[in-house]
């Protein structure tokens, strides 16, 4: 989700910078790219949701489509605040990218793919 409105809506308020001083982000690291499970679900549903509408309700315009965003990020918000989990912006963020990780996990499997040779 690049729409910055969604963000704002899910995130409390907060625009894309301010999740990034939040979360200890550097310039240059992508959001998605430091998310968890449940972080990027948040954001996927809200994303998919916001999609959904626009189209269900064939919502034309910029601005319009925006609201829409923001909207629809603000009820996911507000659902996880319902059901007593934790805000995305409090989430914490994982040990390292999801590129980092990735590699790390496919240097993992590529030494025990080599041990079980042997």
């Amino acid at each position: 989700m690049s729409n910055s409105n969604g963000y704002q809506g899910l995130y409390g308020g907060l625009s894309i910078k301010e999740i990034h001083l939040k979360k200890g982000l550097q310039r240059g690291q992508i959001i998605f790219d430091h998310m968890g499970s449940t972080e990027l679900a948040a954001n996927l549903f809200s994303a998919t949701q916001a999609y959904e509408k626009i189209r269900r309700e064939k919502i034309k315009g910029k601005e319009k489509a925006n609201q829409t965003h923001y909207v629809v990020g603000k009820t996911v918000r507000d659902t996880i605040k319902k059901l007593g989990g934790a805000m995305p912006e409090d989430l914490p963020i994982p040990n390292g990218s999801i590129k980092q990780l990735d590699k790390k996990e496919t240097k993992t499997l590529k030494t025990k793919a080599k041990e079980k040779e042997k």
